[in-house]
Parts: structure tokens; C-alpha cells; sequence
């Protein structure tokens, strides 16, 4: 079951709450989608997000696909991922981030500044979305915190600038996987939503 949310802010901030029980009742977890860059047609409504939250419900967990507000260069897309993880926080137990492309990269920026999530998942990130916004570096503070992380990513793309993120984990020991695909996972949605939900529900329903 899905609802429609409006997330608090200063920016125009709206996401489909994706709910595991059918009558639409919360579970105790979630997880907050980040879409893909919004100039490149990126919303809550991509495949591969919609993969991944049909992976989590099934599992139990909750997911919370939102839209960024007006371009904003990537600070302000940053913002719009801590304000869902904020109205998450105050509805949950316990709260991932998930992201895709852009939103990979905004997703593991953001759970840098967030102590005390279960888990970050990021799909096909690229190395960064401005000069202040650096996935790399995100990913140490990722490991100091102890935030379990893992990078999922296409062998063949070459849309994002993915690698340094890949190289920076497997130095810090986090868990990385090759899909043999391109950046878009052609006919691998369903594959990368279940990769998805495997790293993630386990911790959060166990966190």
C-alpha cells in the first residue's frame, strides 16, 4: 500500500510512503529511497527504486521514495535527503538510505551527517555531485561511525564516475558488488532491488 507524503522543509519536498502491511499500517523500519539526478528525468518513481521498495516490503521493511525540490546544484537535493530521513526519524524505529546514480552519491553524503542509521545502500554512485558534495570522503566518515555500507555497481557503466567510489571502499574493507550491466541496469531492476533489500532489511530489522 502507498500514500503520498509531504516532507517538512523550506523546499517543495514529496514522496510515496510504500508500506509493507497491506492495510497500510507502519512497521518499525524504513528506508529512504534517493532518486537519480532530476535534470536527467530522475524521480521516486524509477525502476529501480520501485524494485527496491518492492524487495523491502516484501521483507517487512518500509520505503520512502521521494523527489527532490528545484535543482539546486546538489546542495539542496542533499537537504531534501535529510529532511526524509528527519520525517523518517520521528516515524521509526530505525532508518536506511538507499540511492540511485545521483542519489546514490546524495545517499551516502547524507548518512554520513546522520549518526545512527541501520545501514546505506548506494546503487551506481558517481564520486561526486559538486565540489563540497564528495561520496569518497563520505565514505570515511561512513566507517568511522560504523554505519554498515555497501556499493553496488555496473562493470560496464560508463555514465558515473563510479570508480573511485569502489576503490575508496574496498580500501576501508566495505562490501562492494559488480552487476555485468550499464549505469541504467537494463532487465537487472528486479536483480538490483533484491541486492538491495538483502543488505539492508537484515540490519534493519535486527538493528
Amino acid at each position: 500500500m502507498s500514500d503520498t507524503v509531504l516532507i517538512p522543509g523550506g523546499r517543495d519536498v514529496r514522496a510515496t510512503l510504500d508500506t509493507a502491511a497491506s492495510d497500510g499500517s507502519r512497521a518499525d523500519a524504513v528506508v529512504v529511497a534517493c532518486p537519480p539526478h532530476p535534470q536527467q528525468r530522475g524521480h521516486r518513481g524509477d525502476e529501480r527504486l520501485v524494485a527496491a521498495s518492492d524487495a523491502l516490503t516484501d521483507r517487512g521493511v518500509d520505503c520512502l521514495r521521494f523527489d527532490y525540490g528545484d535543482w539546486d546544484e546538489g546542495y539542496g537535493e542533499s537537504t531534501d535527503a535529510d529532511a526524509a530521513v528527519g520525517w523518517a526519524a520521528e516515524r521509526y524505529d530505525r532508518v536506511g538510505l538507499f540511492g540511485f546514480s545521483f542519489g546514490g552519491t546524495v545517499a551516502l553524503v547524507t548518512a554520513a551527517s546522520r549518526p545512527g542509521l541501520a545501514g546505506v545502500c548506494a546503487l551506481a554512485p558517481t564520486a561526486r555531485l559538486n565540489p563540497d558534495v564528495d561520496a569518497v570522503a563520505a565514505l570515511d566518515d561512513l566507517a568511522e561511525l560504523g554505519v554498515p555500507v555497501r556499493v553496488l555497481y555496473a562493470t560496464r557503466d560508463s555514465t558515473a564516475d563510479w570508480e573511485p567510489v569502489v576503490e575508496r571502499a574496498g580500501e576501508l574493507g566495505i562490501e562492494t558488488e559488480g552487476f555485468e550491466s550499464d549505469h541504467f541496469f537494463v532487465g537487472r531492476a528486479g536483480r538490483v532491488g533484491e541486492a538491495v533489500a538483502a543488505f539492508l532489511a537484515p540490519r534493519l530489522r535486527d538493528a
